[in-house]
Parts: C-alpha cells; structure tokens; sequence
C-alpha cells in the first residue's frame, strides 16, 4: 500500500529546491524503492503513463487504478513530490531534516517514531490534496470540479467556478490505500496517522465567492471551494507532530488490546478505551516509541555533524551542545533594487561577509 513518500532534495536544507534528485515511494512490501525522476517520461498521455505506474512498484489493485486514468500516475507523481520537499521543509531547523538517505529511510520507517507518524500524515495528505487539484484543472476523465454545493443561502448563491473535488479525492485514496491489517498496534497507529493527513485536508477547505450585480452590488455570488494551500497543510501536520500522542498496550503487545495513550506534556491522559476501542480517537498524531536522539550517525540518520545551523536560533539544540565551528565568507547579492519606467528592476551587486555555522562532529 502506497502510504507515505519522502525524499532528499539535492542536498539543499534549508529553502525548497527547485528539483528532487530522486523520488522514493513507500509500498507495502518494499518501502521507500528509489524512482529516479530523471528517468520518467515527461508525457503519460495514451499509454505512456503506463511505465511510470511499473516504475511505482505497486500492487495489482494500485496498478489497475494507475493504468486505467492517464492522469493518476502524473497525480501520483506531483504528490511524492510534494510531500517530500513540503517535510524537509518543516524540519529545516530540527535535528531530523526529513532527509532520509540510504538506509535510513528503510530503518526509521520499520519504527513507530513521531517522526514515522508524520510521514504517514503528509504523504496521504499529499495525495489528496494533489488528486483534488488535479480534478478542478482537468486533468483527471474520471473527475472534474467539486459538484455538491451544499452552500447556505442557495438562492442568493449561485455555485459556479470550479471547486476542488477533495469528494472524489477522499474515495480515490482511501480505495487505493485500502483495508489492511489490524492486528496490532502499530498497523492501527500506522492507519490513524493516514486517517488524520486527510481529516487535516478536509479541515482547511474554504468556500471563495465572486459577487456580481449592477455597480458593485453582490445581489448574486459565484461561490467554490477551495483547499488551503499545502504549506498550511504541512504547517499543521508539523503542529500535531510537536504534540504527538504516546499510545501502548497494557495487555498483549502483539495483539494490540486495551491499548492506553500515555498523554503529553501537562494534559491528563484521555480516559481509558472501552471495548474495541483500541486506540483513542483523536486528530492527534500517534506514535508507539520515543525517538532517537538524532545526533550523532546510526541507522536512523547521519547525525548532525556539519550540518548549517543559526547562531542564538538553533545550533545549541541542532548541535546537541558538541558547539559548532564559525566560518567567514564573502557573498555577492543583488542590493539597493530600483523600479524603472516602465518594466524592470535594477539592482546593484554588494559584496559582504557573512559568517556560516557549522556543528562540530
């Protein structure tokens, strides 16, 4: 099952890259199996977009659902990468930057970190959030614009522009996620955290209205949803990580039974789960272990030795109070920009020294 997708972004930690080196994509039998982007077709018009739905190593029920509209594997596409550079973005500052190379990325997934939680989170959402976009742009034939107006005051309202489809969207995913396991805990941790990056995306639609009438007067409105912009979305995802939820077993851990959420910070703990329910319902993300330090290198991640960190902001966290080493360099930017009549800018080029700091190993 297609559940999450990260990636390393050309090394750049700090600002969202402007490509993805590669593209890896969590499957149930094999997670994270490496796609190179560079080597997929740029079209999946007819049945080129067959390929890139081999490429994706998914299973028969998946494939089928890729193969049978040339937009999902396109789809599919924009969402890993969506996903990725939308976590390396919000742990541009963290210990873990959501740069899983290697083995790491195999590793860190087998657990039930926060950090696998959040994983889980954003790639679904990013996969409904993409699927919806792509049906209100047109490119999906099995689905075009949101059609439920389900609007207050309907006939003051006239539904019109095109909304995002997160109706169909929702369907799509859940269909190609599908029902797994619940046996244990961690098939249903894993499943909830799913759960909340879509709840999270249905959370954050806005209703955009237009108004129309005689000079300016809004006697009618062209009124449509919209999905808040992923960034939102990855904002808020990175929010419920900061406050995960601990969850355990107080009885069989293969099982999964009576499973009791341990709390978090100052809040009591939610009340013990009654009968069949396993673990607690919430929008809270869940986790089922306490994470890694992640500072120095082990099979999680490579530590953070070297990495860039900023003076009084973060470096004695990211450093993990090794201290870091300051370098000076001389940077050239575009300075003192002028508008001029009619259509460009023009700038100096100022030359300064800047001074970077690193963490010591």
């Amino acid at each position: 099952n297609l559940l999450a997708t990260v990636s390393h972004a050309c090394g750049v930690s700090v600002t969202l890259p402007a490509c993805l080196c590669d593209t890896y994509v969590l499957t149930g039998s094999e997670p994270l199996s490496i796609l190179p982007l560079n080597a997929l077709p740029e079209q999946t018009t007819g049945r080129a977009h067959y390929k890139l739905c081999d490429r994706l190593k998914l299973e028969k029920k998946q494939r089928r659902m890729c193969r049978r509209d040339p937009g999902v594997a396109e789809t599919l596409r924009e969402a890993i990468t969506m996903s990725a550079m939308e976590c390396q973005y919000q742990f541009r500052f963290e210990r873990w930057n959501c740069t899983l190379e290697g083995r790491h990325r195999a590793n860190i997934l087998k657990r039930g970190f926060k950090e696998t939680a959040f994983l889980y989170a954003v790639s679904s959402a990013g996969l409904t959030h993409a699927m919806a976009k792509a049906c209100s742009a047109g490119r999906m034939e099995r689905c075009t614009c949101d059609e439920a107006p389900d609007l207050e005051n309907r006939k003051a309202w006239q539904w019109g522009g095109c909304g995002d489809n997160l109706k169909y969207a929702n369907k799509f995913v859940k269909d190609f996620l599908g029902k797994r396991s619940n046996k244990d805990l961690r098939a249903r941790v894993d499943m909830h955290n799913t759960n909340v990056g879509m709840k999270v995306i249905k959370a954050g639609v806005e209703t955009t209205c237009k108004c129309h009438g005689v000079s300016g007067s809004c006697t009618v409105q062209t009124c449509w949803r919209q999905l808040l912009p992923f960034h939102e979305i990855g904002k808020q995802l990175k929010q419920r990580y900061e406050t995960s939820l601990k969850v355990g077993s107080s009885t069989n851990e293969a099982t999964g039974e009576a499973d009791i959420p341990k709390g978090r910070g100052q809040s009591p703990p939610p009340p013990p789960p009654g009968p069949g329910d396993h673990i607690p319902r919430t929008m809270d993300l869940l986790h089922i272990e306490d994470s890694p330090s992640f500072c120095r290198p082990s099979k999680y991640s490579a530590g953070t030795a070297a990495r860039k960190c900023y003076k009084d902001k973060n470096c004695d966290a990211i450093c993990c109070g090794r201290g870091h080493n300051t370098q000076s360099r001389e940077v050239t930017r575009p300075c003192q920009c002028q508008v001029r009549w009619c259509c460009y800018v023009e700038c100096k080029q100022c030359t300064q020294r800047e001074e970077v700091y690193t963490c010591k190993g």
